[in-house]
C-alpha cells in the first residue's frame, strides 16, 4: 500500500480538524435516530396504526442490529479504509432516516430502524477507533471528551430537547428529517480529510458461525429484556423459550470464540487480558444501567406524572448537558494537563450520581422544574466525571490492532447494561404500582370521614357542572380511583430513583474488590504474553507493525 502523500503540517492539522469535527457531528445522527422513539412513541404509533406490541419491533430491531454492528466492526475494519467506513455508515443512517420520515408502513419502518441501528453501531466503534489511532496519545483526554459530547451527552441530554421542540411545534417526521443535513455535513467533513488518512488492518477470514450464534443470542436477549415486563416475564412461554435459547447460544458463542485462533474469531477475547480494560468494562456495564435507567425514568416521570410537555421535558434534560460537558472537559484538563490518573474521578462520579438519584427519589406530585433541576444538574456533572475516566482506562493501553474489537465489546457491555437496567426498572415500577394501589386502597373505606368528604366534594362539583346525582356519584369514585393510582405511580417512581442510588451502594465495594482481584491476578501472571502495549510510552505511528498493520502519521 502506498504511503500517504507528503503534505504540510498545516494541511495535516486542517484535515485532522475536519476529520474530528466530521466524526463528532456524525455521532449526532446516531444520537437523534437512536432516541427518536423516547418522546415520539405516542405520535408515531398513531400515525402508523400500530399496537404497542407491533411498535416494540422498531426498538428490538434497532438495538439488536446495533449490537451486532458493535461485534462485527473489528472485522469490517479489515476490509475497508476506516475513513470510508465512517462516511458509509453516516450516509446509510442519513438515508434510512430520510426514508423513515417519508413512510408510515410499519414493516418498512422496522427494516429502516434495523439499518439505522447497524450503521449507528458501526459509526460509534469505527469513529472512536479513528480518533485513538490518528491523533496523538497525549491529546486523547480532550479528543475523547469531544467524542463523548456527541456519543454520550447528545443522546442523554441535548437531543431530547430538540425532539421535544420538534414534536410540539411540528411532527415526529421532522426528528428523522433533522438527521439529513447533519449527516451530509459530517460525511463532507470526513471526506475532506482523505488526503492524510491511510489506516488499515490486514484482512482476516470472517467467522460466519460466530456471527450466527451472536445474532441469535442478541436477538433473544434483547427481545426478553424489551418485552419481559410486558408479558410478566417467565409466566409467558415465549419469554421462557427465548431466554433458554439465548443463554444456550451465549454459552456456545463464548466457547466457540475461546477455542478459535485470535485472528479467526468474531471477537478478540484476548482484550480481557488487560486488567484496565476488564475493570473498565465492568464499570461501564454498571454505569450503562445508571445512564440508560435514569434517562428512561426522568422523561417518563416528567411526562406521565408532572404532565410536562415534550419541550419542557427536553429542556429539563438540556440543562444538565452544560454540566455534563463541563465535567468532561474538566476531567480532560486534569488528566491531560495535570497528569492525574483517569481513575481519580471515578469515585466523584459515583458519589454524585448516588446523591442525584437520592434527591430525585423525594419528588412528589406537585414537583416542578425548579424542584428537579438541582438533581438533574448533579446527574450531568457526575456522568462527565465517570464516562471519560472509564474510556481512558479501557483503551489508553490497548494495542492498535485490538482497538476496534475492544471498543465494540466495551460498547456492547454498556448497551446491555443499559437494557438490563431499564428492564429491571420497568418491572420494579409495574410491581410497585400494583402493590402501592393495593396498600392505599385498603385504607380507603366508607368509614373514613376524609373519604366521605372527598367524595362529597367531588359530587358537588360535578353536579354543579350539570351531571345527575347518580352519574356524579359514579364519576367521583372513578376520580378517587385515578387519584390513588396517580399517587401510587409517584411512589413507584421515587422507589425506582432510589434503586439506582442503592445500585452504586452495593456496586462500589464490589468494583473495588474486583479491581484488587484483577490486579493480583495480573501480578501473578507478570511476564506472560499480553496483547496490550502502553499507549503513553509507544506511539502507534512508530510502533513495529502487527501482521502488516500500517498507520498514518499522528496529528
Amino acid at each position: 500500500m502506498l504511503s500517504p502523500p507528503s503534505v504540510s503540517r498545516q494541511t495535516r492539522r486542517n484535515t485532522g480538524c475536519f476529520l474530528l469535527a466530521g466524526i463528532v457531528i456524525a455521532t449526532l445522527t446516531e444520537a437523534i435516530a437512536g432516541t427518536a422513539l423516547t418522546l415520539g412513541k405516542g405520535d408515531i404509533i398513531g400515525d402508523v396504526y400500530a399496537t404497542p406490541d407491533e411498535f416494540a419491533w422498531l426498538d428490538i430491531g434497532y438495538t439488536t442490529l446495533k449490537m451486532i454492528a458493535f461485534l462485527m466492526a473489528s472485522w469490517i475494519a479489515t476490509t475497508v479504509n476506516l475513513r470510508i467506513i465512517v462516511v458509509g455508515a453516516t450516509v446509510m443512517i442519513t438515508l434510512a432516516s430520510a426514508v423513515t420520515a417519508l413512510t408510515t408502513r410499519l414493516d418498512l419502518l422496522i427494516v429502516l430502524r434495523a439499518f439505522q441501528g447497524f450503521s449507528g453501531g458501526l459509526l460509534l466503534v469505527i469513529g472512536q477507533t479513528v480518533i485513538f489511532r490518528d491523533f496523538s496519545p497525549s491529546r486523547q483526554p480532550v479528543l475523547q471528551a469531544l467524542f463523548a459530547t456527541g456519543a454520550v451527552v447528545a443522546p442523554a441530554t441535548l437531543v431530547p430537547a430538540l425532539q421535544g421542540w420538534l414534536l410540539d411545534s411540528y411532527s415526529w417526521t421532522w426528528i428523522f428529517l433533522s438527521v439529513v443535513p447533519i449527516g451530509l455535513l459530517a460525511a463532507g467533513l470526513v471526506l475532506l480529510s482523505e488526503e492524510t488518512i491511510d489506516t488499515y488492518i490486514p484482512y482476516r477470514r470472517f467467522d460466519w458461525s460466530g456471527l450466527l450464534l451472536a445474532s441469535i443470542t442478541l436477538f433473544c436477549l434483547v427481545y426478553v429484556l424489551n418485552q419481559g415486563d410486558r408479558w410478566n416475564w417467565f409466566d409467558e412461554g415465549r419469554i421462557r423459550w427465548l431466554t433458554g435459547i439465548g443463554v444456550v447460544t451465549l454459552c456456545l458463542f463464548v466457547s466457540q470464540q475461546a477455542s478459535r485462533p485470535e485472528d479467526e474469531g468474531l471477537l478478540e477475547l484476548s482484550v480481557f487480558r488487560s486488567v484496565d480494560f476488564t475493570f473498565a468494562f465492568i464499570v461501564s456495564f454498571v454505569a450503562g444501567a445508571a445512564l440508560f435507567g435514569s434517562t428512561y425514568l426522568i422523561p417518563s416521570f416528567a411526562i406521565s406524572v408532572l404532565a410536562f410537555t415534550p419541550t419542557d421535558t427536553g429542556m429539563l434534560l438540556l440543562a444538565s448537558s452544560i454540566l455534563f460537558v463541563f465535567s468532561l472537559f474538566l476531567s480532560a484538563f486534569v488528566f491531560q494537563g495535570l497528569g492525574v490518573s483517569p481513575i481519580a474521578t471515578v469515585p466523584f462520579g459515583i458519589v454524585m450520581i448516588m446523591i442525584a438519584m437520592w434527591l430525585l427519589s423525594g419528588s412528589a406530585r406537585d414537583s416542578g422544574m425548579e424542584d428537579m433541576i438541582n438533581a438533574v444538574l448533579l446527574r450531568g456533572l457526575s456522568l462527565g466525571f465517570l464516562f471519560l475516566s472509564i474510556t481512558l482506562i479501557a483503551f489508553s493501553r490497548m494495542s492498535a490492532r485490538s482497538l476496534p474489537a475492544a471498543i465494540g465489546i466495551f460498547n456492547t457491555g454498556r448497551q446491555f447494561g443499559g437494557l438490563l437496567g431499564i428492564a429491571c426498572l420497568q418491572s420494579l415500577m409495574t410491581r410497585n404500582i400494583a402493590g402501592n394501589v393495593s396498600v392505599l386502597a385498603s385504607h380507603i373505606t366508607a368509614g373514613y370521614s376524609a373519604v366521605g368528604d372527598r367524595l362529597g366534594t367531588s359530587v358537588a362539583v360535578l353536579e354543579a357542572r350539570g351531571m345527575t346525582t347518580a352519574a356524579a356519584n359514579q364519576a367521583s369514585k372513578v376520580l378517587l380511583s385515578k387519584a390513588v393510582t396517580y399517587q401510587s405511580t409517584v411512589i413507584a417512581f421515587d422507589a425506582a430513583f432510589l434503586t439506582i442510588a442503592l445500585l452504586f451502594v452495593f456496586a462500589a465495594p464490589t468494583l473495588i474488590v474486583t479491581k484488587i482481584i484483577l490486579t493480583r491476578m495480573a501480578s501473578a501472571k507478570k511476564g506472560s504474553h499480553s496483547t496490550c502495549v502502553d499507549y503513553q510510552d509507544k506511539d502507534i505511528s512508530t510502533a513495529k507493525p502487527v501482521q502488516g498493520y500500517k498507520s498514518s502519521h499522528k496529528r
